[in-house]
């Protein structure tokens, strides 16, 4: 297994980027390396910095770098060099199992439609976040950014490829779908909402269990909860606010720390061919080491597999 990783992107990068492959690096299994993608003398010297003597990572040179407020679409065809672009031909050519940066998020979704492009079947894919709940765990929210606007059978299909996500990465028989919404009851919500929730309920292949409120974001009552990207991403972002705050306050709870964006690191595109995984701008060593644990158990899983078999 290769799990290629973006050297050159985010804000800290490359120094945080690469002091979290090293720590990664002593924690994978022996059949995982890691491919490091990005400017080869920069990250030799932070190897050296760090006493670090690579064994299971490859470097791949990159030139160019897709800075963070750069156009994504121009900013792949303008430097086909860069990491990104580099780590996209590496996973589209099949050199890579998966390919995962904390650098522009427009680039890394524009460049998995380009690259490996959308499964057959899929609408619109989507950035999936995992979500902590109260009693271990985690329930897969999507969208939570791809996707800002969304029609009705385009968050009915997320309830079916989440719940093939969650049962394959989650090891779950039959994944609780919920639809979140303004309220419990059938007609609650917006027109897309009420218009989504009739074809999520008659949809034979998920188990639907109707709407969620945002007071049951952490409370177990689901697996997959669907949502479109302007809504899910405040949630996300919402939920990632308490850690900071509680650590401001000079509080510590276990349950609060899984809220942290630093304990997963990264967010998967789902309904695409291929392993593509987001993380964090502004990702700490921590962030990266752990977002490069999830990409492996992302690989095992060969979750868009299952979901390309159950489309077609």
């Amino acid at each position: 297994m290769k799990i290629a990783v973006d050297a050159m992107g985010g804000d800290l990068a490359p120094q945080a980027i690469v002091e979290g492959v090293i720590q990664a690096a002593s924690e994978l299994p022996s059949e995982a390396r890691i491919v490091l993608i990005g400017r080869e003398n920069i990250i030799l010297d932070i190897f050296k910095q760090n006493n670090f003597t690579p064994v299971n990572i490859d470097i791949v040179h990159a030139e160019d770098v897709i800075e963070m407020g750069e156009h994504p679409t121009k900013a792949l065809s303008q430097k086909p060099n860069s990491s990104i672009g580099i780590g996209f031909r590496l996973l589209k050519e099949k050199e890579v199992d998966i390919f995962c940066s904390a650098g522009n998020t427009g680039a890394m979704h524009v460049g998995a439609l380009f690259s490996i492009k959308a499964i057959e079947g899929v609408l619109r894919p989507a950035i999936a976040g995992f979500v902590p709940q109260v009693g271990g765990g985690h329930s897969i929210m999507l969208d939570i950014g791809a996707n800002a606007d969304c029609k009705p059978e385009v968050l009915s299909q997320f309830g079916e490829i989440g719940s093939l996500f969650a049962q394959h990465t989650f090891q779950i028989d039959n994944p609780r779908v919920a639809l979140m919404n303004i309220g419990e009851e059938e007609q609650k919500g917006s027109l897309t909402a009420q218009a989504t929730y009739p074809l999520l309920k008659a949809n034979k292949k998920i188990n639907f269990i109707g709407n969620i409120e945002g007071k049951d974001l952490f409370n177990d009552k689901a697996d997959v909860i669907v949502t479109d990207g302007f809504t899910g991403n405040i949630l996300f972002k919402l939920g990632e606010s308490l850690y900071d705050i509680m650590k401001k306050r000079g509080i510590q709870d276990d349950f609060i720390d899984q809220t942290n964006y630093e304990s997963i690191g990264g967010s998967p595109i789902i309904g695409v061919n291929g392993n593509v995984m987001i993380a964090h701008g502004v990702s700490s060593p921590l962030a990266i080491r752990n977002m490069i644990g999830w990409a492996y158990k992302q690989v095992k899983s060969k979750a868009y597999q299952h979901i390309a078999q159950a489309l077609n």
